[in-house]
C-alpha cells in the first residue's frame, strides 16, 4: 500500500430518496485528495456501513475503487461479529480491483476472549483474500484486542496495519513492538499528532472532512521538523476535531458539509440529522 498520513474515513452521501448519491460521491473524493487526504477508508462506522446493504456495499466498494483509479489508496470495510461472514464478504471484495486492504472491526456483541479475537482475524486474513488492517475500536464493539494480540497478529504477513482507537500509549507500544512496515494509525483525530509524535503512521480521520487542509499542514510542519508550528496548529483544531464528534456521528460532518455547499444529504436513521440549535453551534465552533 503508498505511504498515507491522513486518510478520511469518508461518509457515505445520500440523496432525498435515501440512495447512495455517487455523483456527490466523486466530488467529496476530488474534493478531499485536493486538500490533502491521501487515502480513504470507505464502508467503516463514519461511511454508516452498519446501515447499508450487503449490494449496497459492494456497489459503493466497485464505484470508487473505479473513481479512485489508484490514486491514493483505499480501504474498505468487510468485518462483521460474524467470521465466516467477513470471510465471504471479504472474498468477494477481493474481486474489486484498486482496492488496497480490508479493515477487519473486532467483533461486537458476542464479545469473544482474546484467543476469540486472534483466531477470528487469522482466520479471515489468511481465506479472504485481501491485506487486513485490524480496527480496535473498543467503544464502538466492547471488546478490546489487547496490545500482546496485536503485536502477535502483526506477525501474520496478510495483516497490514492496525486502526486504533485507544490510547497513545496503547499505540506507542504498538509502534515498538512491531515491524517497520506495520502500519499503525489512529482512530481519533485529537490524537493525530500525539499519535505521529510516537511513531505511529498517521490518522484515519473524521474531522477531515471538515479541515483536510489544516490537518495535511500540520502534518508537514511536523514532518518538516517544525515540531512547535505543528503543537500550535493541532491547539486550534482540537476543539473543531471534537466538534465532529459532538452528536452521533456522521450526523456533525454531514451537517457541516451540507453547510458547505457539499451536499451530500442525512444520516440513516437511527442516527438523526442535527437540528437548528444543534447546527448552529457546530458551525459556530468550526467557523463555517
Amino acid at each position: 500500500m503508498k505511504k498515507a498520513e491522513l486518510l478520511t474515513a469518508i461518509i457515505t452521501p445520500f440523496d432525498e430518496q435515501n440512495k447512495v448519491n455517487f455523483p456527490a460521491m466523486d466530488r467529496l473524493i476530488d474534493a478531499l485528495i485536493e486538500q490533502g487526504s491521501d487515502g480513504f477508508v470507505v464502508g467503516g462506522t463514519t461511511g454508516e456501513s452498519a446501515t447499508m446493504t450487503h449490494d449496497e456495499q459492494l456497489e459503493v466498494y466497485r464505484h470508487t475503487a473505479e473513481y479512485i483509479n489508484g490514486r491514493v489508496p483505499l480501504i474498505v470495510g468487510t468485518g462483521s461479529n460474524n467470521t465466516q461472514a467477513s470471510i465471504d464478504f471479504t472474498k468477494e471484495v477481493s474481486q474489486i480491483d484498486g482496492i488496497d486492504a480490508a479493515l477487519v472491526v473486532t467483533p461486537y456483541y458476542n464479545k469473544p476472549n482474546q484467543k476469540g479475537m486472534l483466531a477470528h482475524f487469522s482466520k479471515i486474513a489468511n481465506e479472504g483474500g485481501l491485506p487486513v488492517m485490524l480496527y480496535n475500536i473498543p467503544g464502538r464493539s466492547i471488546v478490546k484486542l489487547d496490545n500482546e494480540s496485536v503485536i502477535e497478529l502483526a506477525k501474520n504477513p496478510n495483516i497490514i496495519g492496525v486502526k486504533q482507537v485507544t490510547s497513545v500509549e496503547d499505540i506507542k507500544f504498538i509502534v515498538e513492538n512491531t515491524a517497520d512496515d506495520f502500519l499503525v494509525y489512529s482512530g481519533e483525530d485529537a490524537q493525530a499528532l500525539a499519535a505521529k509524535k510516537v511513531g505511529a503512521n498517521g490518522v484515519i480521520s473524521v474531522a477531515s472532512h471538515v479541515v483536510a487542509k489544516e490537518m495535511y499542514d500540520m502534518y508537514a510542519a511536523f514532518d518538516a521538523g517544525n515540531v512547535a508550528d505543528a503543537d500550535a496548529m493541532n491547539a486550534v483544531l482540537v476543539d473543531k476535531m471534537k466538534a465532529v464528534f459532538m452528536l452521533p456521528s456522521p450526523a456533525p460532518v454531514k451537517a457541516a458539509l451540507n453547510h458547505m455547499g457539499m451536499r451530500v444529504g442525512t444520516p440513516r436513521l437511527p442516527i438523526l440529522p442535527l437540528d437548528e440549535q444543534e447546527e448552529k453551534q457546530l458551525f459556530k465552533i468550526l467557523g463555517i
